[in-house]
């Protein structure tokens, strides 16, 4: 079928709105047609070559959700007209990392940039017959798409679309770094730096976790004020700003988990955010920094004397097909905010204009909306 898509041709080129071809899906797969996507900035680094690619065009987006239209031979627990979020990390349950409890770093994740399909290692999508990536083997800046069933969680029809289309990335991702890898206990202080799609569920999180403090720094005033709305009893506009209070709030002790989630993170974020957490505590890093950056500034001193842990995240540590229905429950049961995460949204032919209100700080997070004028 052929259906709209935002592609990018080259590096720091725009997203340009092109007519490509999407096959069907084959043994493994199905196709949906979408509700919603989400403007994540990871499909910004795409643009700017921070996230490397084999070759262009690649199409992006990786935070949607929506209904099952059709089913490849061999698919089982889904149906056409099955509402389904998609999980920027694919599941098989197979493969050893998935056998240990760790779906998000399951094997088939190592093909996510590659745009070859899981089940037979081709393509789905095509311009004028040549190969386009799909953004971790979803693209979801199209309003259809074609997926391998490693990449789709079945959810209850009751939950809008559009809301759920944010557990794909930034919800579980941030909500889970906090709570799940990060280890948010009762009165714990937790600190987040950068407060976007991603890290305001940070700060959400660790508010349900219970942590006495939690303490948001940002330097846009909107996303400061937002924090406060999610929880954070304290919020700053630098690491500079925040030590002192923070040291003087905990008499000393510090952060018991501190949360990096930059938009783009350099290695010299790393030193300040291990000055801000406790001895024995840790920092979970969120954010994405450029493929090529290998320099990190930090106090090895430091690190070993106060037995500090710096721990790396992708879906917060935890696999999408246990942690999208329970953040969804608490969605249902009033614990989780969805509603009000969401800051505008766009068509997908804006798709510029609403990464360029990301970079100015005017979003939580932007959504792409999809109307019957898109299908």
């Amino acid at each position: 079928m052929k259906t709209k898509a935002a592609v990018v041709k080259g590096i720091n080129q725009p997203w340009e709105i092109e007519e490509i071809d999407l096959g069907d899906p084959v043994a493994g797969e199905v196709q949906i047609r979408l509700a919603a996507s989400g403007l994540c900035h990871s499909d910004e680094h795409l643009r700017s070559g921070a996230t490397p690619l084999p070759s262009f065009p690649v199409l992006g987006g990786h935070e949607g959700a929506g209904v099952v239209t059709k089913v490849g031979p061999g698919v089982r627990g889904l149906e056409e007209g099955d509402h389904v979020v998609l999980a920027f990390i694919p599941a098989c349950g197979r493969c050893r990392a998935c056998a240990k409890g760790m779906q998000n770093i399951c094997d088939e994740g190592a093909g996510l940039l590659t745009g070859q399909a899981i089940s037979d290692k081709t393509y789905r999508a095509t311009l004028n017959g040549d190969p386009v990536l799909q953004m971790c083997l979803l693209g979801t800046f199209a309003p259809y798409v074609t997926v391998n069933e490693a990449s789709v969680i079945k959810i209850e029809k009751d939950i809008p679309l559009e809301k759920a289309a944010l557990l794909g990335c930034g919800v579980a991702t941030g909500w889970s770094s906090a709570t799940e890898i990060g280890g948010t206990k009762l009165g714990d202080t937790v600190v987040v730096i950068g407060v976007g799609g991603v890290g305001i569920n940070s700060v959400q999180g660790a508010a349900h976790a219970g942590a006495r403090f939690v303490v948001a720094i940002d330097p846009v005033e909107f996303k400061r004020q937002k924090a406060k709305e999610f929880g954070a009893t304290h919020v700053f506009a630098s690491i500079e700003e925040a030590a002192p209070v923070i040291g003087e709030i905990t008499w000393g002790q510090m952060a018991n988990v501190t949360v990096i989630t930059v938009g783009e993170i350099t290695g010299d974020i790393i030193g300040p955010a291990l000055g801000l957490t406790a001895k024995g505590g840790q920092v979970v890093v969120v954010g994405m920094g450029h493929a090529t950056d290998s320099q990190v500034t930090m106090s090895l001193f430091e690190l070993t004397l106060l037995q500090k842990r710096l721990q790396g995240a992708i879906f917060g540590g935890t696999g999408p097909r246990s942690q999208i229905p329970k953040l969804l429950e608490l969605y249902r049961n009033g614990q989780l905010d969805l509603d009000n995460l969401v800051t505008k949204t766009y068509k997908l032919e804006d798709i510029n204009e609403g990464y360029a209100d990301m970079h100015a700080g005017k979003n939580l997070r932007g959504l792409v909306l999809y109307g019957e004028d898109d299908y």
